[in-house]
């Protein structure tokens, strides 16, 4: 078994744990902590020995560093619902642990997957962040939304990306959408206090326009074909709701 923590966070995730789960079955300490899930998210983790945890939701920075708190080893992985590692990635992570290093962590890349197609381009890929650290070494940033971990030392890359099959369907990104822009709009008035209502009226009107033309033009989201066309207007619409939210609260 290969001698690293893997944490995750649940909430109602039975359509998605099973496989994350499958995918990490070769380490030895697998870390689930649960927001009162009603599906059967909690008893599928407990089919594959992960010690579960119960708490109420944190925000997504806290809720991951409780499940980090609970790991045993000193390397971390963290990994979400809809995420996979693949045996390459695993054969990697085995061997970077193994060796002396003076790495505290490793940044990933990810596969992205958009209605089951694997988005190359639109700013999507490699898609690097930092999931292996040494726990006594690293800390969730405290932020609302796209959190991300924080390494005390250096940072190497790992080459072998994992899986993720994010928004499988429209109605899948919208939903996810709404709770997004509500908490961007929440950390924008915390970073900017003293934006004024009009500035965030140009911001609406601005944002959504240089969202689409830096994915589809800038990040060539136009090679991802009608994939990557409706990825720029959906992550447009992101940046319009998040900033109307935002005038919403202030005005």
């Amino acid at each position: 078994m290969i001698p690293v923590s893997v944490a995750i966070i649940t909430k109602n995730e039975e359509l998605n744990i099973e496989d994350a789960l499958k995918s990490v079955s070769g380490f030895d300490d697998i870390v689930v902590v649960d927001s009162f899930s009603t599906d059967r998210t909690v008893e599928i983790c407990r089919q594959y020995n992960c010690r579960v945890y119960t708490h109420e939701w944190q925000g997504y920075a806290k809720q991951k560093q409780t499940a980090v708190d609970y790991a045993e080893n000193k390397w971390v992985f963290i990994l979400d619902a809809d995420e996979r590692l693949t045996p390459e990635l695993e054969k990697e992570i085995t061997e970077k642990i193994t060796l002396t290093s003076s790495f505290s962590g490793f940044f990933v890349p990810r596969k992205n997957f958009f209605l089951g197609k694997w988005i190359r381009h639109s700013g999507w890929w490699p898609d690097y962040s930092v999931r292996l650290f040494k726990k006594d070494a690293a800390r969730l940033q405290d932020r609302a939304v796209h959190e991300k971990v924080l390494v005390d030392g250096a940072a190497g890359y790992l080459k072998c990306p994992m899986e993720h099959y994010t928004y499988r369907t429209i109605s899948d990104y919208l939903k996810k959408m709404e709770n997004y822009s509500t908490l961007a709009a929440e950390e924008i008035l915390l970073k900017n206090p003293l934006m004024s209502p009009i500035s965030l009226i140009a911001k609406t009107a601005l944002s959504p326009i240089f969202t689409f033309l830096k994915m589809f033009f800038i990040k060539q989201g136009f090679r991802d074909g009608i994939h990557g066309f409706m990825l720029a207007v959906l992550y447009s619409f992101y940046a319009f709701l998040k900033y109307a939210k935002a005038w919403e609260k202030k005005a």
